[in-house]
Parts: structure tokens; C-alpha cells; sequence
């Protein structure tokens, strides 16, 4: 099956779209697009993938469904389109970046959390992977595309990285990110577990697990360049 993904992704990728279980989820995503309104717009399916090609990924921030509401998701997990509120599992992941890397962002007079865009366009086009596990959702209906057969394609595309990239930095936020990146590598790569950013679980330790400078300085340690979060 000819999927319009990023050149890397597919060589990557290629067994798992030639797989009985991606033609019937194909056959899914098409009929729902086709019947309501689902998110997001369907060039954006994959847009997550061809920001950040396989070779480059050094970074990867694990989400769940993309956004259901209008004018929201857009193929990268946790982000919106500039000029949408921002959501609030994203203020607080801004809050924390800015607690971690805090000296920096008073130095050079970063935004506040309420004057950030929600479009993590920046982190993508620095080799982050901003994967959902489920990459398509119908209109104001949360989970509704789960158990499809996406979650199998984005356990694959895990397990590609874990298995053919070395010294990459997992972000697993929340229980549910924890069990999808339970065979990642860790011998291999940095896994950062924490509950997730959400209003009703970042107290209990997202605020204060400092991912964003961990990450920073094991790829330093790895000779990369840092992500700027800021």
C-alpha cells in the first residue's frame, strides 16, 4: 500500500503498510473522513513524521489522541495551530520547561506561559517526535478512533527506533505512555517517565521532573545539539 509519509519513514515503515491490519484501518480512517468531520485535516496525518525525518530523531514526546475540538489538533501531539488557545496540559508543560531551564528564560526575557503560541512547529523541525499513539479522531468524540489499528502502527514505529536508532530520549508522560514505551531500550536510550502534564495529574510529579534539561544534557554527553525549548 503506497502511503504518502516521509521517505525515511516509509523505508522504515514499509513492512507494517503492507500488513492486513493497516489496509483495514485505511479502509477505517477513510470512511470516517468521508462520512463526519475528523481530526486532523488528513494532509496532517503524518505530519509529525515528515518534520522529523527517522535519521534525525533525537527526541521523542509520547501523546496519546490528537485533539478533538475545531481548530486543534494538527498532527503533532500536544500542539495546536498558532492563534488557538492553548490547551492546558501544554501551559503546564511550558510551566515546567520554564521552572527547569528558568535561569535562561529569565535572561532572555522569554514569553510567560500565557504569551506562548501553542504551535510546537519549532521542536519538530529540531528533531523531536511529537507522536500520538492514535493519529486521527472524530470531531468532539475523544478516543473514538483507539483500538483501530493505529495504536499497532505507532508501537512499530517505537520499536524502529528503539531497535535501529541509539541515544535517543524517550518522554513518557502519564501511564498510558509509560506501558506503550515499556520495550524501548533503556540500555540503548533515556527514558523519562512522569505523570502526565494534565490539570488533574501534574501536580502529583510532572512539576519538578526537570525532563527538559535531562534531555539536554545526555544529548550534549551524545554529541548533539541541544533542543531549544524555549
Amino acid at each position: 500500500m503506497q502511503v504518502k509519509i516521509e521517505p525515511s519513514w516509509e523505508k522504515h515503515l514499509k513492512g507494517e503498510f503492507e500488513k492486513e491490519y493497516f489496509a483495514e484501518l485505511t479502509a477505517f480512517v477513510k470512511k470516517e473522513y468521508k462520512e463526519g468531520k475528523v481530526y486532523p485535516a488528513p494532509k496532517n496525518i503524518f505530519r509529525a513524521f515528515d518534520l522529523c525525518p527517522f535519521e534525525k530523531v533525537k527526541v521523542v514526546i509520547l501523546g496519546q489522541d490528537p485533539y478533538h475540538g475545531e481548530r486543534q489538533a494538527n498532527g503533532l501531539a500536544f500542539a495546536v495551530d498558532g492563534g488557538t488557545r492553548v490547551p492546558p496540559s501544554l501551559q503546564n508543560i511550558y510551566k515546567e520547561i520554564e521552572s527547569d531551564l528558568g535561569d535562561r528564560a529569565k535572561s532572555e526575557e522569554v514569553l510567560r506561559p500565557a504569551g506562548r503560541s501553542g504551535d510546537l512547529t519549532r521542536w519538530a523541525e529540531q528533531d523531536v517526535l511529537l507522536l500520538n499513539a492514535t493519529l486521527t479522531v472524530r470531531a468532539h468524540s475523544a478516543g473514538s478512533h483507539q483500538e483501530k489499528g493505529w495504536e499497532q502502527f505507532t508501537d512499530a514505529v517505537i520499536r524502529a527506533l528503539s531497535e535501529e536508532r541509539a541515544g535517543l530520549v524517550f518522554m513518557l508522560w502519564g501511564n498510558y505512555a509509560k506501558a506503550k514505551g515499556a520495550h524501548i531500550d533503556r540500555s540503548k536510550h533515556l527514558v523519562l517517565e512522569a505523570p502526565h502534564p494534565s490539570p488533574f495529574s501534574v501536580a502529583s510529579g510532572f512539576f519538578g521532573c526537570k525532563h527538559f534539561s535531562k534531555a539536554n544534557d545526555y544529548l550534549v554527553t551524545h554529541n548533539e545539539t541541544p533542543i531549544d525549548w524555549l
